[in-house]
């Protein structure tokens, strides 16, 4: 009789963002008239670069041609792209990356998940708290932790609690981990780490032969001069960390899918037997196996994010959505509310009203003003009592829901 993985099974609650969507369907079915305005999920809104589009309609016209035509192409990722990365991306901040180092993905959330295919199932893994909910339901799916408790906090991971006390960053575990996950700047609570803040969390690694899964999917809204882009501005960084980014909120890549992953070469880990394993060699075998690699036309859009017209395009989407960010701030500010985030990342992190708790000012927030947010409580524990507004969306209906919130909810 054919089984299936009791580990899903853990997952009582649905995944955040279907739930938001469940609930907001529902109203709308109820109230066809209501003019919803959609703040929740982080999903660009705005049209692709020009030079991206322009490089994927001449890739497709070298696929009608048979001398040009492309099947199969390398499973890390074509070199021409990866070598702009390596050099645009990090050798021009300074950071020892080389281009076969670089392995081009479908996104950020796979490589995250997927990564943990490389590893043993013994490993004592942190988290943040609130996190991004990928981070612990794949842990959970391998049936690396046991059950959630009252508050949804699974048995067998470390949670590490971001609080306005301590600026959203966390502090360094106090017992001994072996994986960790940081995502700066952060989603959801919007912070940022600086250096001294991460050389401490690459000193903790090393001294503890932990690594580091560093996700840096929304580096491109950084703002301040001083803050890191890269985990391997961090001396030290290359023998203890794994480095995520994507094209997604970069470059409105969110339907278009194209990801990289970095994977040092001296990175190592245990294996069984006390031998030292090169990291990037698994997770070479195991993209090669599991991972077809992505499209001749993708890749080439994502090039072009590299050409003079394209950077000069990608940076005006960034500045864009952060001007949406600081309407929202701004607005949520005067009007009384407890506003974090939003200066180096595209996510405002409200403190709710009243003493309202996560899932209540959601549907409040819905059922009065029609404006959908992200209840900070499906992030975690720590994230009771908090609300993510994300800035991805027109600035029309950025205007009008933070009117509409404003109007109903000054302190």
């Amino acid at each position: 009789m054919a089984t299936v993985n009791d580990n899903y099974l853990k997952l009582k609650a649905g995944y955040l963002f279907p739930e938001i969507a469940r609930r907001v369907n529902a109203f709308a079915e109820a109230n066809p008239d209501a003019k919803i305005i959609r703040l929740g999920i982080g999903d660009v809104t705005e049209p692709l670069p020009e030079a991206c589009r322009t490089a994927m309609i001449d890739a497709v016209a070298e696929m009608g041609d048979r001398s040009t035509f492309k099947g199969y192409g390398p499973e890390q990722g074509y070199s021409w792209l990866r070598e702009k990365i390596a050099a645009r991306d990090f050798q021009a901040l300074g950071c020892e990356v080389d281009a076969s180092e670089i392995f081009i993905s479908d996104g950020s959330k796979c490589d995250t998940g997927n990564i943990l295919d490389i590893f043993g199932n013994d490993n004592t893994i942190a988290v943040t708290d609130p996190v991004y909910p990928v981070y612990v339901d794949t842990n959970v799916m391998a049936g690396h932790t046991g059950v959630a408790n009252d508050k949804g906090e699974f048995e067998g991971l470390v949670y590490l609690p971001i609080t306005a006390e301590n600026n959203f960053t966390a502090s360094l575990p106090t017992e001994k981990v072996d994986l960790i996950y940081l995502c700066f700047p952060n989603n959801p609570t919007g912070a940022v780490a600086s250096k001294e803040h991460l050389k401490a969390w690459v000193d903790y690694a090393l001294a503890n032969n932990s690594i580091i899964f560093f996700d840096a999917a929304y580096e491109a809204f950084i703002t301040d001069a001083d803050i890191p882009h890269s985990i391997y501005e961090i001396e030290g960084a290359r023998q203890c960390a794994i480095e995520f980014r994507s094209f997604s909120k970069t470059a409105g890549f969110t339907g278009t899918r194209c990801a990289f992953t970095v994977v040092p070469k001296n990175l190592t880990a245990k294996a069984a037997d006390g031998s030292d394993v090169e990291l990037w060699k698994l997770w070479n075998r195991r993209q090669s196996t599991k991972f077809n690699g992505v499209s001749y036309i993708v890749q080439r859009a994502a090039e072009a994010v590299y050409s003079p017209e394209g950077d000069a395009q990608v940076k005006a989407l960034v500045n864009f959505y952060m001007e949406n960010a600081k309407i929202i701030r701004e607005k949520l500010t005067d009007a009384g509310l407890s506003v974090y985030g939003g200066v180096n990342a595209p996510y405002v992190w409200v403190k709710t009203p009243s003493g309202l708790s996560s899932w209540d000012f959601f549907d409040k927030l819905l059922h009065t003003v029609n404006v959908v947010g992200t209840p900070g409580s499906g992030f975690g524990a720590a994230g009771e009592g908090y609300f993510r507004i994300s800035a991805f969306n027109s600035r029309e209906n950025v205007e009008e829901a933070m009117r509409r919130i404003v109007d109903k909810f000054k302190v």
